[in-house]
């Protein structure tokens, strides 16, 4: 993959320095928000937090919060955590603006992320821009993207011209994908992403365009991969949807994601005019979340395959599912990751296991790695500190004995003196480093 490993190294700390989001985050006592906000002091539970605070990110040893429920600064602050736009090799070639209203259309734009544009998806109104993305807008001065003749910022949707005006206001160069019906959008994306990058991908992914939380962690695969999301209603193929399909010349590789609840058997079989079909589904949005991430196709390589430790995830609050559009860019740079739906206060159960089947292991230190790290979206009130502090302790390494960090090398009293945890930490992670979780869940 084309991608600039090194942005992350020399952006991480200038995002995090000089970022002060100018009419974007409301002013709040950053204090008074988070005053003793350890990650094991759940004191704050029940009392819900505003959408934004004066802290764009809260950071713990493990996990790195988005601390907005607002789509649209939500996919500001990953812009500007992955996006640094401190020079040209950090900065994006072209820009995504899309309704995050528009759910379906949203979703299928994370297609443009990678290829061709090296950039995000930013949220407008149908009516305008929000200011907030407007200031991210010139922040980033997109380079423009040269196979796509140095077009800056696609506009997707049904947007209004006034939104196109502002845009070209700043100075740079669009383009236009229409609106339509979910299916006429995602075949459009699809059109022009093989025309600009010249390939039609030969692999799909299918979803359900009536049910968002089945559909959804398709956003973080295709804003990695070249495979486009076209949609299906429960019993029907769109014709744009098989339009689409029969560009692939009855060679497609299919991947369904959903089980027959939302998009049918009989769909299934309708779709194997067009090629292979494979069905990746979970009995739950949760499930099917889980299931897509470990899912990989041995005869394409499709999909992320995740089973082992080492490796990166994106949480999301199940209650908000608009704020995974804005976090598609974190499969994209970085610690690639795939999309988990979780709940406020704490991983379902089958959400949990997979992390906890996941959980590094080191045999003499801890340096030896690997290490897992999340990105959890949204603010304290659809997702809690106490969620944060689960997820940041089921991701921590800890040893293949079960001494847990105190049995480093030899398991010597120094090692455990120097890696004393605080009061708050210390129960949650003695239950880790126990070799497992019971009881510390549920």
């Amino acid at each position: 993959m084309k991608i600039m490993k090194r942005m992350l190294q020399a952006g991480m700390m200038t995002a995090a320095a000089v970022l002060v989001l100018t009419g974007c985050l409301k002013a709040a006592d950053s204090a008074s928000q988070h005053e003793g906000h350890n990650m094991g002091n759940t004191g704050q539970q029940g009392a819900a937090a505003p959408a934004s605070t004066g802290q764009p990110w809260i950071a713990s040893k493990n996990t790195t919060r988005i601390n907005t429920s607002d789509p649209a600064e939500a996919a500001v602050l990953v812009s500007r955590t992955l996006w640094p736009a401190t020079g040209d090799a950090n900065r994006p070639g072209g820009i995504v603006l899309a309704n995050a209203d528009e759910w379906q259309t949203a979703l299928a734009s994370a297609d443009l992320i990678h290829h061709p544009n090296n950039g995000p998806v930013l949220f407008v109104k149908k009516d305008g821009i929000p200011e907030v993305t407007l200031n991210e807008l010139k922040r980033l001065k997109p380079a423009g993207v040269e196979m796509n003749g140095g077009i800056q910022v696609v506009l997707v949707g049904d947007l209004e011209a006034k939104v196109e005006e502002q845009v070209k206001g700043l100075g740079f160069k669009t383009d236009k994908i229409p609106g339509g019906t979910p299916a006429a959008v995602a075949k459009a994306i699809d059109a022009y992403y093989s025309k600009v990058t010249k390939e039609v991908p030969p692999s799909v992914i299918v979803g359900s365009m009536d049910s968002q939380e089945y559909t959804m962690p398709a956003v973080n695969w295709i804003a990695h991969m070249p495979e486009p999301l076209l949609y299906v209603k429960k019993d029907e193929v769109p014709q744009e949807t098989a339009d689409a399909l029969k560009a692939r010349g009855g060679k497609a590789n299919v991947y369904i994601l959903g089980p027959e609840s939302v998009v049918s058997a009989k769909v299934e079989q309708e779709l194997g005019q067009y090629g292979r079909v494979v069905r990746i589904a979970g009995n739950d949005p949760y499930e099917n979340a889980v299931a897509f991430a470990k899912y990989k196709d041995p005869a394409t390589d499709f999909g992320w395959g995740i089973t082992t430790p080492g490796h990166n995830f994106s949480f999301v609050s199940k209650a908000a599912p608009g704020l995974a559009l804005a976090a598609a860019p974190f499969s994209h740079l970085g610690k690639h990751a795939p999309l988990l739906w979780t709940d406020k206060e704490k991983m379902p159960e089958s959400v949990h296991q997979y992390v906890m089947s996941l959980q590094p292991k080191f045999k003499k230190s801890p340096t030896e790695g690997p290490y897992n790290h999340a990105w959890l979206t949204g603010g304290e009130d659809v997702l809690s500190a106490a969620a944060q502090g689960e997820i940041d302790t089921m991701l921590e390494i800890v040893s293949e004995s079960g001494e847990g960090h105190g049995a480093h090398g030899a398991g010597s009293a120094a090692g455990a003196a120097s890696e004393a945890r605080t009061p708050a930490e210390t129960p949650k992670a003695d239950a880790a480093g126990a070799g497992g979780h019971e009881g510390m869940h549920h």
